[in-house]
Formats: C-alpha cells, structure tokens, sequence
C-alpha cells in the first residue's frame, strides 16, 4: 500500500493495518522528510489519545493529515507505532 499526497509518496509499505477502513503504516515505513508535528489532539474512546502530523511536500502543507496513537488503549494495540492518513491523502495499492 501507498499514501500519496501532492505528487509523492508519504508512506509505503506492504504491512498496514487496517482500523475503521482506514490503512495504518508502520512509522518506519512513512517518509519523515515530510512530517511536521502538529499540536492537534484527539480522543477516540477506544483507542485513545491521538496525535497528529502535518504534511509538507514542495512547499505546499496539507494540516493534521496524518494521525497516530503514542500509547493506544488495549483493544488498539495492534495500531502502535503506525500512522494512518487523511484529508486528501491517497491510499493506493
């Protein structure tokens, strides 16, 4: 699976896991170069305290497109250490 946004590549990887229809990607495998911290939290009852990454790909930034849980509760471990995308980000095979 791919995530592609704005022409590149964010993410690949053959191992995501998938969590209400939304691909999630091992960290290792999303471009860094193209994250920016973000401020923005959220909470999911089940899964936790979300964290959230912004997008920048030549010059252009694409807010809050990426999400991950630093510490997901029990019934979402599985998503640990993946980040999963959004707002216009394409998730191909």
């Amino acid at each position: 699976m791919k995530a592609i946004w704005n022409g590149e590549t964010i993410a690949e990887s053959n191992d995501t896991v998938v969590v209400e229809n939304n691909h999630y990607f091992p960290k290792d495998s999303v471009k860094a170069k193209f994250l920016v911290d973000s401020d923005t939290h959220t909470t999911c009852p089940w899964k936790g305290l979300a964290s959230y990454y912004s997008l920048t790909v030549d010059g252009k930034t694409n807010p809050d497109a990426a999400w991950y849980y630093p510490e997901p509760k029990p019934a979402a471990s599985q998503i640990q250490n993946r980040v999963a995308f959004w707002k216009g980000v394409q998730i191909v095979e």
